[in-house]
């Protein structure tokens, strides 16, 4: 069970509206490297965990995952709270209004709504664990891109945040896989054979 504090993560109080900044931050809520999907996918692949140290973990960041959705999804209301008919056209931004007006809807950059495409429970302990390593690591990338972008540092500072959070996340999944291997038994622990002879593979 969870306990819900009504206040976010990190702070972010946008004063600046800006229609296109909106456009390319959502990727982060709805995207296909994106907290809903992150979110999504830790809290599904716990269940097929044997250790409940990793469940343990999949559970934390999962559920951090979700305050770091809320983060994304306050900094796309306040960059497009109050627009005017002429800032909605002249930045962009009609297109996503006409469906949407200015409600957060969880979609990629590039205007794809999210798809459970975006996530993977395979049920194998090390595939699934892989797969996260690789998905912080996505993440972290699209936080890089975005900082890129992105001048005003009443943004800049939640997504340094957040980017530093995927940071963490990645050693966290690393501890995981440490335990998981220490623990499989010989059979199923996949490691480099010295003896192994080359011929068997001609």
């Amino acid at each position: 069970m969870w306990q819900y504090e009504k206040k976010l993560q990190y702070p972010v109080n946008i004063k600046n509206r800006n229609p296109k900044y909106a456009q390319i931050i959502i990727s982060q809520y709805g995207g296909p490297d994106g907290e809903l999907g992150a979110s999504m996918r830790y809290l599904t692949q716990r269940y097929g965990q044997p250790f409940n140290e990793v469940k343990g973990i999949l559970t934390d960041i999962g559920t951090e995952e979700l305050a770091h959705l809320e983060m994304v999804c306050a900094m796309v209301h306040q960059l497009t709270r109050d627009l005017t008919p002429e800032e909605i056209k002249q930045s962009g931004f009609d297109k996503y209004f006409v469906d949407h007006t200015a409600s957060v809807y969880p979609q990629a950059a590039a205007g794809l709504p999210w798809r459970a495409e975006y996530i993977q429970s395979k049920g194998d302990v090390l595939a699934d664990l892989h797969e996260d390593l690789a998905a912080e690591q996505k993440a972290r990338v699209t936080y890089d891109n975005l900082i890129r972008l992105i001048d005003d540092p009443d943004i800049l500072e939640p997504l340094k945040f957040l980017r530093q959070r995927e940071i963490t996340h990645y050693q966290r999944f690393g501890e995981a896989l440490r335990l998981t291997t220490d623990r499989l038994n010989q059979k199923n622990f996949y490691a480099f054979n010295p003896n192994f002879d080359k011929q068997t593979c001609r």
